[in-house]
């Protein structure tokens, strides 16, 4: 009697076997099966879903009887991830940092030279004034005018300009004299808006979620049901808009400004206002603001919070403002004096110069003509890796980048940014931008999960490095068939036994 003895399977075919059951393996279904997504949930207890028993409690944080940890922004959290993986600030110049939120520093061609140094006349050494210096106030509201508001009966003046030290602290002032209202935001926006919707608890978080399908546009006519429906009190929102690179103009933004004059208070956040990039020459120079379209600027219920951080390309002087009615101002005076206390005193003197209408003219068409350059060689590049952008920013310095097309697990912003750490190259994960206070969601299901943040901020020669780090690791996925993507990540500066070297 003869037995059929199967020949084994030959090498070739045992590897393809191996993976397709790796392929299977890839396919994440939930935050569980992902390495990148732990990493995130168990990185601090206010990273974890709350509303639900037993919480986590991280003993190395929690030691403190009465103390919350608010969680950090997306931001610090993928910096602190970076430095697990070997970044440091000294030696910055060997990483690209494509997450950072801010945009390059240095001289631009067309533009002012930039601040060298500060006068320190000996007034300048006491205390300013919460609601900042005087002459400063004054420069930003004939800014304001001269740009937005020539020949309009109503006009700002420096009552309606509040100085705060940077714009999160505009952004907590703001929040701290907002009674119990209904707090309308979008998804994705602004990631610090979370901390400020999660801490300031009088603010009654209701969430819009934007359709990519139509551009992430705020339909105007839904907002208005909204308004009547959930008694909608007050809007957020950044505007040009960060992640997207979109804004809000013309009559959609006229449209929104009118709804300051019944009944709602609308917040916006215009640090991008003159990251807008046109499509012919003559226009350089143009910016958006919610200001030209304000009838009285003591009667509309309509914020403006800005500053020198993006357009003036000084983040580190920390000097911005509030513009509003006048009796927001005299709250907001009153929140800083718990708050923060001021502005730095010195640096407000020295701003008041940049804000002369010439000089902000000669900054913008030199900033506007020099960014969308960088623009338009990142989505160059990003296409040429076959990394087509579904919605080019047509304004701020992001591209909000779809992964989805990309195969799995490389096709969420969490692993992405894992594998990007690994080629010294730091991005920001799409979910820090979906603003969910309580943290619930299982992250696989936001609208954000197959999405990262670049930066175009950056000097060209750092985009240029972020891009070809990104080319490796797609190289690396196809050559390996995934092998050792989505695992493997350091998850502290002492599992580092050597410096990665950029190939």
């Amino acid at each position: 009697m003869h037995f059929h003895v199967p020949h084994p399977p030959s090498f070739s075919n045992f590897h393809h076997l191996v993976d397709q059951v790796r392929d299977v393996i890839k396919h994440y279904k939930t935050e569980k099966e992902s390495e990148a997504h732990q990493i995130f949930r168990n990185a601090a207890p206010s990273h974890q879903p709350k509303g639900f028993l037993p919480q986590t409690v991280n003993p190395d944080e929690e030691t403190v009887p009465g103390i919350e940890h608010p969680g950090s922004t997306g931001v610090i959290y993928c910096s602190d991830r970076a430095m697990a993986n070997g970044f440091s600030y000294t030696s910055s110049h060997e990483w690209a940092n494509l997450g950072q939120g801010a945009p390059e520093v240095g001289p631009l061609d067309g533009a002012p030279p930039r601040p060298t140094s500060i006068p320190l006349p000996l007034d300048s050494l006491e205390y300013a004034p919460t609601t900042g210096v005087k002459a400063l106030r004054e420069a930003v509201a004939n800014l304001y005018n001269h740009t937005y508001r020539q020949g309009k009966a109503s006009q700002y003046t420096y009552e309606n300009v509040c100085i705060v030290p940077g714009g999160r602290s505009g952004l907590s002032r703001v929040a701290a004299v907002i009674g119990d209202v209904y707090t309308s935001y979008q998804v994705p926006d602004y990631t610090a808006y979370d901390q400020v919707l999660s801490a300031f608890r009088r603010l009654v978080p209701v969430p819009t979620a934007l359709d990519p399908k139509n551009k992430y546009k705020l339909d105007i006519a839904q907002t208005k049901k909204d308004i009547q429906t959930q008694g909608l009190a007050v809007i957020l929102a950044s505007n040009p808009r960060n992640p997207t690179g979109q804004v809000i103009k013309g009559h959609d933004l006229k449209e929104l400004v009118a709804l300051g004059r019944e009944g709602t208070t609308v917040i916006l956040d215009e640090f991008y206002s003159w990251y807008i990039y046109p499509k012919h020459d003559q226009d350089f120079g143009h910016s958006i603001s919610s200001a030209e379209y304000v009838e009285d600027v003591n009667q509309d219920s309509v914020v403006i919070i800005d500053g020198l951080t993006k357009n003036w390309r000084l983040p580190g002087w920390r000097v911005c403002w509030v513009i509003g009615p006048k009796n927001l101002i005299t709250a907001l005076s009153q929140s800083g004096s718990f708050l923060d206390g001021g502005a730095n005193h010195p640096l407000q003197l020295a701003a008041i110069p940049l804000l002369d209408p010439v000089h902000v003219r000669q900054e913008k068409i030199a900033l506007q003509k020099h960014f969308k350059a960088k623009r338009d060689h990142v989505l160059a590049r990003l296409k040429e890796l076959h990394l087509d952008v579904d919605i080019p920013p047509s304004s701020t310095f992001y591209v909000w980048l779809n992964l989805e097309k990309l195969p799995p697990p490389l096709n969420n912003g969490l692993t992405f940014f894992e594998e990007l750490l690994k080629e010294q190259t730091i991005v920001i994960p799409g979910i820090f931008f979906d603003i969910n206070p309580a943290h619930r969601r299982n992250l696989f299901n936001s609208p954000c999960h197959h999405f990262v943040r670049l930066s175009f901020g950056p000097p060209i020669e750092d985009l240029d490095k972020g891009l070809d780090a990104i080319g490796r690791v797609l190289k690396k996925a196809k050559m390996t068939r995934m092998k050792d993507i989505g695992q493997g990540y350091k998850t502290d500066v002492e599992e580092i036994s050597e410096p990665v070297q950029v190939q």
